[in-house]
């Protein structure tokens, strides 16, 4: 890499904003855009607003706040180009759909979408809001593709909190798994090349969700709960019957002579010890990511009935055998076990897009709290992770060329393949931000300390009131 290389990428992100530029009408938005990316691939400690703006040299927030909440623009429309990005850049036919969630941690009750509820962040349960993405993994590298904000039930049915976070009328309640589907349907449409969707037990645990992947032809490798129930051969049914010497039986139902489904952590201890093989499913920093893998053809039981023949995998770690994790895949039998289990293993791509997010294009230091602008910065932030990506992956390219011609093989390369972070602090050579003078500095801090007394003031009258409210009430 030459610092000549790194000028090249300065010219690269004009392109790229260029790029989706006519999807703002106005001139104010579409800069008010480059600037609230180029803040997402700065060094700034909290990539909010504020920051961002004295970062970038603004005299206040106020340009970039309106780029969120009130400029005409449409953040769907973004993620569609978007979505074409990828494509050209990662595109590729055995490409891999990753779905899976993260938790934004948030205080207070006006967030849309907060509530009391299972925080994968921080493994408990916290006030948080969950959204539910869909990433894209090939041999190119991985990257966002989509994004859906999870509304719960009792927030759908909440007229007044929808008006007030702005939830527009057409979005009703839907499960983590239905906005899964949604996400893949509206990426089959756009011409998404793929092969497998992979994702973690909550979403294999929806039938529908298996059967919507199957329906579009695509194979899946889905994590599921031990608790799964399969059998290991067909059991016999019995069909409707009209006379049964009572009510006539209109539905199916097993034989009595079946054997009783299993649960798939009950048939995978019943494997034998020459059903395992031990192989790689990718290189991670310390080495390759070694398990035991091994696979048996079973039937799954749907609502107590058997349903389609399926391959049930299973991933043991090396180190500690009582870990294991469990997977069902509708992949034609003759499918090799390495082919499955690399599909397994893309799901780790989802979970380092979410950490490459969130520590470098901000993707949850948002302080927002209506719909639309939830959208707005988490796409922003997609854009900007995307972007990164692409670098890399041209970087990468280059690299492995100039091995190729010196015939060097990997481990003998004097240094690792660059990643995403190490881009995104290159960047400060590539696109560095101008230095604001200390007139600017000192105007910052007296614009902050306002807010701050502002805030202050407004705390106290709501404090206050209470007080007062309390005054006139007799302790029990």
């Amino acid at each position: 890499m030459t610092l000549d290389e790194l000028e090249q990428w300065a010219s690269d992100f004009e392109r790229f904003h260029a790029r989706f530029a006519p999807l703002f009408r106005r001139s104010e938005p579409r800069q008010a855009a480059r600037q609230y990316l180029r803040g997402l691939l700065s060094s700034v400690r909290r990539k909010n607003t504020w920051q961002m703006a004295e970062a970038l040299g603004e005299r206040d927030p106020q340009r970039l706040q309106r780029l969120l909440f009130d400029a005409e623009w449409d953040a769907d429309a973004l993620r569609d180009e978007l979505q074409s990005f990828v494509v050209e850049e990662f595109g590729h036919p055995e490409g891999i759909g990753v779905l899976d969630e993260t938790s934004f941690v948030k205080k207070g009750t006006h967030s849309v979408g907060v509530k009391r509820q299972y925080c994968g962040t921080l493994g408990k349960r916290e006030n948080c809001q969950v959204g539910v993405f869909l990433s894209y993994v090939s041999e190119q590298g991985h990257t966002f593709l989509d994004r859906r904000l999870y509304l719960p039930e009792e927030w759908a049915q909440d007229e007044p909190r929808r008006k007030a976070a702005k939830v527009p009328k057409q979005v009703s309640f839907q499960s983590k798994p239905a906005l899964g589907v949604a996400m893949l349907e509206h990426a089959w449409q756009r011409g998404v090349p793929m092969r497998w969707v992979t994702g973690d037990e909550g979403y294999a645990d929806a039938p529908y969700l298996r059967d919507r992947i199957a329906q579009e032809g695509l194979w899946y490798v889905l994590a599921v709960s031990c608790s799964q129930r399969v059998w290991r051969q067909r059991p016999p049914v019995e069909g409707p019957q009209q006379q049964t010497g009572g009510r006539p039986r209109h539905k199916e139902r097993l034989a009595a002579e079946a054997a009783p489904a299993q649960s798939v952590a009950e048939v995978v201890a019943a494997w034998p010890a020459s059903l395992w093989m031990r192989f790689a499913v990718g290189a991670g920093e310390k080495g390759p990511r070694l398990y035991d893998w091994a696979c048996e053809r079973v039937i799954e039981c749907r609502e107590g009935l058997p349903g389609a023949e399926l391959c049930l995998i299973a991933r043991r770690s090396v180190s500690a055998p009582d870990e294991i994790a469990y997977y069902l895949s509708n992949a034609p039998i003759e499918t090799p076990l390495a082919t499955m289990a690399q599909g397994a293993g893309a799901r780790w791509s989802v979970e380092q897009c979410f950490e490459e997010g969130k520590g470098e294009t901000g993707l949850d230091e948002y302080e927002v709290r209506y719909w639309p602008s939830w959208h707005r910065h988490i796409t922003l932030s997609m854009m900007a992770h995307a972007w990164l990506a692409s670098i890399r992956r041209q970087q990468r390219s280059q690299e492995e060329a100039d091995a190729a011609k010196k015939k060097l093989a990997p481990i003998c390369v004097s240094l690792a393949e660059v990643s995403v972070p190490e881009v995104r602090r290159l960047l400060e050579v590539a696109l560095p931000l101008e230095a604001g003078s200390p007139q600017l500095h000192l105007a910052w801090s007296l614009w902050r300390r306002a807010k701050r007394q502002q805030a202050r003031i407004s705390h106290y009258r709501r404090r206050n009131s209470v007080f007062d409210a309390l005054k006139h009430v007799r302790p029990p």
